[in-house]
């Protein structure tokens, strides 16, 4: 089994819908690290499991420097954002959305 794993930062605003009073109802961004891992069997044509730089540019194409309840469908929770990621990408099982120091949420496949 061949893996990879693909670490990128992006910035974006989000205010999460909660049934409880929070800060984080409120417009607010984070310095998101986004851990991306993936896996295969064989490699493609090109010898890779995915590309890195093909992984890069889809997710900062969809959400650097976004307002994430914009352009994702959900409440965008690190939880779901990491789901979604995962969702994104055939080959990935498992992504870490960390979204700050002391925040991180994991999805596995």
């Amino acid at each position: 089994m061949y893996k990879i794993s693909k670490r990128i930062e992006i910035s974006a605003a989000h205010s999460l819908k909660t049934t409880y009073e929070s800060l984080c109802n409120n417009l607010h961004g984070h310095n998101w690290m986004i851990t991306i891992h993936c896996k295969s069997e064989t490699l493609n044509e090109n010898g890779m499991v995915e590309d890195f730089s093909a992984i890069k540019s889809l997710l900062t194409r969809k959400l650097d420097h976004k307002n994430l309840n914009e352009v994702l469908p959900f409440n965008p929770t690190a939880e779901n954002i990491a789901k979604w990621i995962c969702d994104q990408i055939p080959t990935c099982y498992k992504v870490e959305v960390q979204e700050s120091e002391n925040n991180i949420a994991s999805y596995e496949k």
